[in-house]
């Protein structure tokens, strides 16, 4: 899932170096995603998972978001 999930997040931000990310990357400090580009990977997570967010959402680091989507499969 977290080769996805990193396939995901180069798309949405072709400046990240993709090999550095790790579950424990912060999505904010690490990868200096701004609040349109977390609307970008919520969009495009959707999408390739194939279910929306009902509710809002609070991750810090891409494990976060791999330990969600593991709840949606």
């Amino acid at each position: 899932m977290i080769e996805k999930l990193t396939e995901i997040i180069g798309r949405v931000n072709p400046g990240i170096d993709v090999s550095s990310v790790t579950p424990e990357t912060r999505l904010m400090e690490d990868l200096k995603l701004d609040s349109l580009s977390v609307m970008l990977l919520a969009m495009e997570i959707e999408a390739a998972f194939g279910f929306q967010f009902n509710e809002p959402v609070k991750f810090e680091t891409v494990k976060d978001v791999c330990d969600y989507l593991a709840t949606k499969a």
